[in-house]
């Protein structure tokens, strides 16, 4: 299948596994590469530029396809090294880039003399067209039903989709709710160009977290995320846990007092304590709504090749027999 998507990254399938923190590593993104897509590596879960490039290092040696590198640029009182970790992206021969949370525009030149393709997360159409005229390459369009952060918003992908693909002339994917060939057909005919999978790669076999955490997304429904952060403009959709219920509890007695130093105990570092310990009840971590939808954990070149056969099948058949 050729979209724009697969022309501008040099990849077989439309489909791109997110970055997510303590999640993205090389295991996951060789497998996701190896098997056709786009694998990328969470930049800021490594931390530094020397563990950031030995992470690249050891993608390379599990895959001979194209791989990508999440950076999520965010305001803090200790900023990480960008700057390191962006010279590890280029020695490293990384040729895409994933960016996320404030604008990239500082770090877009040097991206773009070393020709590594920029794909910018965004949540709303008008963050699209600012990243399209900063010279983003293409972009990422996450819906509210996408774990992590769906913006302030709140509108789903049925509609943010479609008006997308009216203003953008760049290559854009869905992200938030893909899980099948259902999801790429569907994003697809809404104007995307490929789809963009977070919480459905977490279920699959390579992928590198405590067995605790795959479980509990195959015990999820639709209804089992929740969002917080809210009273702090900072929403984040999570998979509720005892840690998660907490957290609400503090926002509804605190109101709009809350600051983050409440919620610490819920939010900060509590991903390694999850994805490696399978501590379930740590705290709050990303899961979009699509754990609903996910019934299965089978390797990821199963789960790619289903989905692309999947979404043939409905393109040459289904479609076909409704006209």
């Amino acid at each position: 299948m050729k979209t724009r998507i697969t022309e501008l990254l040099g990849i077989e399938h439309p489909i791109i596994q997110g970055g997510m923190h303590h999640v993205g590593l090389a295991e996951l993104a060789a497998a996701v590469s190896n098997a056709g897509g786009l694998g990328i590596i969470t930049g800021l879960t490594q931390g530094t530029p020397e563990k950031l490039a030995a992470e690249i290092a050891r993608c390379r040696a599990m895959t001979d396809k194209p791989f990508g590198v999440n950076l999520t640029f965010l305001p803090s009182l200790t900023q990480p090294d960008y700057p390191g970790l962006i010279q590890a992206i280029i020695e490293g021969g990384v040729k895409v880039v994933e960016t996320a949370g404030n604008n990239p525009a500082q770090w877009l030149p040097i991206l773009k003399e070393h020709n590594i393709k920029v794909i910018h997360k965004c949540t709303s159409v008008r963050h699209a067209l600012k990243a399209q005229s900063i010279g983003c390459d293409a972009v990422s369009v996450d819906g509210f039903e996408c774990g992590g952060h769906p913006g302030e918003d709140d509108v789903p992908n049925f509609i943010l989709l479609p008006l997308a693909a009216d203003e953008l002339s760049i290559p854009f994917v869905a992200s938030g709710g893909m899980a099948d060939g259902r999801s790429l057909v569907a994003a697809l005919a809404l104007g995307a160009d490929g789809i963009n999978m977070g919480t459905r790669f977490i279920v699959t076999e390579e992928a590198p977290v405590h067995e605790n955490v795959k479980q509990a997304i195959l015990a999820a429904s639709e209804l089992d995320t929740r969002l917080v952060m809210r009273p702090l403009r900072n929403t984040e959709r999570v998979l509720n846990n005892p840690g998660v219920e907490r957290l609400l509890a503090k926002e509804a007695a605190l109101g709009n007092t809350i600051k983050f130093e409440d919620i610490a105990p819920e939010v900060a570092g509590v991903y390694p304590k999850i994805m490696q310990n399978g501590d379930m009840d740590a705290g709050a971590w990303s899961c979009g709504m699509v754990a609903g939808l996910i019934y299965d954990k089978p390797s990821v070149k199963t789960l790619v090749d289903r989905i692309m056969a999947e979404a043939e099948s409905i393109i040459a058949e289904r479609l076909k027999n409704v006209l």
